[in-house]
């Protein structure tokens, strides 16, 4: 078992939940019933993961707008940045508190708290007030929204790819489980679709007096959708399992997480690094980049954006069932070197023209593919099914706080202070650089079993386990 495991560590329990894994739980695959249930976990899955990222990716699209009614002064635009990364600096505790809690009273409460949270807070900053009206008051009010969504994020995210991963197939868990960023980029893209829409019929004087609030208004419902989807499915059997064995209240203390399972928080904290200074540059901060630096339309810019993630959803699923084959880190290894070598000739190339800028944006989005696509495959399967929530949110939410939300205002800061354009390439580089050391650390579960309180291992269950299998078949005539 890799470091970290109970069986390792003096201070936990020896006497954790091994259960029988020589049957399976869950829906059955292969009956029509057990594969629409799955399909209604993913579902449901996806579509809160697509409102959060709405929420998101309409800020980001927004920064114009929201930079003109609620920070009208010099620096306006860094100060909008800044809100945007502010929630990001929440979500740590929202993990803090969301994740302990997913892993005593089940991921289905959770899930259902902060997909309401987040979406009426993303609702109620379309109709705040602006500078013009309340002065300072505004943006004020737009930053304790902001900590609402991320706080709310902070058990979403970790509780939405922890609930999808413990319902999918083992075989099967890479394809199921990309289409929860099949909703991450579906939420980006709606965000951006809404908002050239609303450009083209509006026009700008119009989008600038009320269009912008618009966007905001779609969260709700789309939050009350997905409530219903998932109040439609009992927990995950995995959860299931571990509450018939007494084994929920078995997390502990962060300071307890920390001391067992340091190595895996260690490890997906450097792969984090490597997903979200790419993601967060790529599908936040480019909008921006590419009109105030660029000097795109803001139509055109938001032209690229769509046509990149519409090509990236298209490519995840067949990304994600192709990591159930070949595993998780062949593809993570393919994405950062991909994106260390491409980065620097593919913005130079955006700065070209607006062609060249849908080519260059396109290419690193494909290239991002293999990251994005295994995010709820790899990162809730380096912890066992007892810490799964905390360690998965926790983890996350840290280093994407500290990596991911300051993202854009990093790289506008750099770029106002230096000049060099091709700034957010090499920090996309530096941290493919991270990212590819964390990957020879990172064990390779795919297609391994998440019953249970060991840290799950593809040696034992997974793909490793049948190629061994394989071997000594070989061997042996």
């Amino acid at each position: 078992m890799p470091p970290g495991n109970s069986n390792q560590n003096s201070n936990q329990s020896t006497d954790h939940f091994t259960p029988d894994l020589s049957h399976d739980i869950g829906p059955d695959m292969t009956t029509a019933d057990g594969r629409r249930e799955v399909r209604k976990a993913t579902a449901a899955s996806a579509m809160g993961n697509m409102t959060e990222w709405f929420d998101y990716g309409v800020y980001a699209v927004a920064v114009t707008y929201i930079t003109a009614h609620f920070f009208p002064t010099e620096g306006g635009t860094l100060m909008a940045l800044a809100t945007f990364a502010l929630s990001f600096l929440v979500r740590p505790l929202g993990g803090l508190v969301w994740g302990p809690l997913g892993d005593k009273l089940g991921r289905k409460k959770i899930l259902a708290l902060t997909i309401i949270m987040m979406s009426l807070a993303t609702f109620l900053i379309g109709v705040l007030p602006t500078y013009a009206s309340i002065g300072v008051v505004a943006p004020v009010l737009l930053i304790l929204l902001r900590m609402v969504q991320g706080f709310s994020t902070g058990g979403e995210y970790g509780g939405a790819a922890t609930f999808m991963a413990e319902y999918a197939p083992d075989k099967k868990r890479g394809f199921f489980g990309s289409f929860l960023e099949f909703g991450t980029l579906g939420g980006f893209a709606l965000g951006t679709a809404v908002m050239l829409f609303l450009q083209v019929i509006l026009g700008e004087q119009a989008m600038m007096d009320f269009g912008w609030r618009i966007p905001f208004f779609l969260a709700l419902p789309m939050g009350l959708i997905g409530l219903y989807l998932r109040s439609k499915l009992e927990d995950t059997p995995v959860f299931q399992e571990m509450e018939a064995a007494g084994e929920t209240q078995e997390g502990g203390t962060l300071k307890q997480l920390i001391v067992d399972y340091w190595r895996p928080m260690l490890v997906m904290s450097g792969l984090v690094i490597a997903l979200n200074v790419v993601n967060y540059t790529l599908l936040s901060y480019m909008p921006t980049y590419l009109e105030t630096q660029i000097g795109l339309a803001p139509s055109a810019s938001l032209a690229t954006i769509l046509i990149g993630e519409v090509a990236m959803m298209a490519v995840i699923p067949f990304a994600g069932s192709l990591s159930d084959k070949v595993g998780r880190k062949p593809m993570w290894y393919t994405s950062v070197i991909g994106l260390f070598v491409f980065a620097l000739p593919m913005f130079w190339l955006m700065g070209q023209s607006f062609l060249w800028a849908i080519v260059g944006f396109a290419v690193l989005g494909l290239l991002y593919i293999p990251q994005l696509a295994t995010i709820t495959a790899t990162f809730p399967a380096m912890f066992p099914s007892h810490v799964r929530f905390a360690g998965f949110a926790i983890t996350y939410n840290v280093s994407t706080a500290i990596f991911g939300g300051t993202a854009a205002i990093v790289n506008e800061a750099a770029i106002d202070a230096s000049g060099f354009l091709l700034f957010p390439a090499v920090y996309m580089m530096i941290a493919c650089v991270i990212g590819f050391i964390a990957i020879r650390f990172m064990p390779e579960t795919a297609g391994a079993s998440l019953r249970g309180t060991d840290i799950p291992d593809a040696l034992d269950t997974g793909i490793l386990a049948t190629v061994s299998a394989d071997e000594k078949t070989t061997e042996q005539k």
